[in-house]
């Protein structure tokens, strides 16, 4: 019996489908535990002191900010190498395959934007929130995108990917310019050192991941005293991390291949788990259709369609880009569709964009909302447009 449940769990991981699952898991449990008799222990746990003292340095935080701050800088640096790799040899690497993906994640970031600020242009306290719904979620994504099995084409799913991609740089980006805080100069420089000493071992060609790894630790120590967000430093080492090393090993692939289960399994549900959790105890309608909830939910639903399939039909028309083969505009749009589940970065955003519980609770409820309605019209979208050819 033992032997056979060990069996379909591996199965079960060795599926596309399987981190979208176990990240939808991860938020059904935040709020059943946000709304049971488990909630006061579920907030107060998230809100315990972890300090991290070495003589007089130290790093205390509550247990929310090291998994916002630490785990997910290890999503980050995960999403870096995913970067680097489709730009220097996958769906990025020529304009051919970069331009349609690149218009439509360029819409699918804007017009989310848009869609926000119209809606909350009379609540200037909500305005921060702008990028919320300009987030992918591609673990979701790809997820729900895989339930559908090899009747997908493989074109379709790298479009997706590659959309997904460059609105990571974007966010990225935007977290960089829009969301760190008051810089400390010193800590930066100690930070740019580490960066040189991760650039050195790159032109050294060094093969072995440890000294990457702790001059990765380093940086992000630095980066988190400097006022720069922490999980910055985790893309700023992936950017290091040479494709090619001596003896002719794979660096980057290597890295890529190790981290990937432990983001998917255990980083992202973490931190899905603990931000997903809202409560829903005298919620009405009026909560869900105030501005800041439904900014975020309409322009995640129209936004991303309005932006990714629109950009993408007028780049096509205008000879700027051209459809994958074997995709049709019904599998574009369902596409759109699938890339409004915003869920992990839209909900990091939000913490970044927002310290008031009452706003962060109604972002929880927009990108919740929308992600989940996303979820299911797209795949609903993709099964029509498959079956019908």
């Amino acid at each position: 019996m033992l032997a056979r449940a060990t069996l379909a769990l591996r199965d079960f991981l060795k599926q596309e489908s399987a981190g979208g699952i176990v990240l939808i898991a991860s938020a059904v449990l935040a709020l059943i535990a946000a709304n049971s008799a488990a909630a006061s222990a579920y907030f107060s746990t998230l809100e315990l002191p972890v300090a991290v003292t070495v003589g007089s340095f130290a790093i205390d935080k509550p247990l929310l900010l090291w998994i916002n701050d630490g785990l997910m800088a290890v999503f980050f640096s995960l999403v870096g190498l995913e970067v680097k790799r489709e730009v220097m040899q996958g769906q990025l690497s020529s304009w051919n395959k970069a331009s349609l993906p690149l218009f439509a994640a360029i819409g699918g970031m804007a017009v989310p934007a848009l869609v926000f600020l119209a809606l909350n242009s009379g609540t200037p306290e909500n305005v921060a929130g702008w990028a919320i719904p300009a987030a992918t979620d591609i673990a979701f994504a790809l997820g729900v995108l895989s339930l559908l099995g090899p009747r997908v084409p493989v074109a379709l799913k790298a479009l997706l990917l590659a959309i997904a991609v460059i609105d990571d740089i974007g966010a990225i980006t935007i977290i960089a310019l829009f969301y760190s805080g008051t810089i400390d100069t010193s800590m930066l420089a100690g930070g740019a050192l580490a960066l040189v000493g991760l650039i050195a071992l790159n032109r050294l060609r060094i093969a072995s991941s440890i000294p990457y790894v702790i001059l990765t630790v380093v940086l992000w120590v630095f980066v988190l005293k400097s006022g720069v967000h922490a999980t910055l430093a985790g893309v700023a080492a992936a950017m290091t991390i040479p494709l090619t090393a001596r003896g002719g090993s794979e660096p980057l692939a290597h890295m890529e291949h190790a981290l990937h289960p432990w983001v998917a399994f255990l980083v992202i549900p973490i931190f899905g788990f603990a931000n997903a959790g809202v409560s829903l105890v005298g919620l009405s309608p009026a909560d869900v259709l105030a501005p800041l909830p439904l900014g975020i939910a309409l322009g995640l639903l129209i936004g991303k369609q309005v932006g990714i399939f629109g950009l993408s039909f007028v780049a096509v028309k205008l000879n700027l880009a051209s459809l994958p083969e074997n995709v049709g505009w019904r599998q574009v749009h369902a596409v759109s569709l699938l890339a409004a589940i915003g869920f992990t970065m839209s909900l990091f955003i939000g913490n970044l964009a927002f310290a008031d519980p009452a706003q962060v609770d109604a972002v929880k409820l927009g990108v919740l909302s929308g992600s989940l309605v996303a979820a299911l019209g797209g795949y609903a979208l993709l099964r029509i447009s498959l079956k019908g050819g």
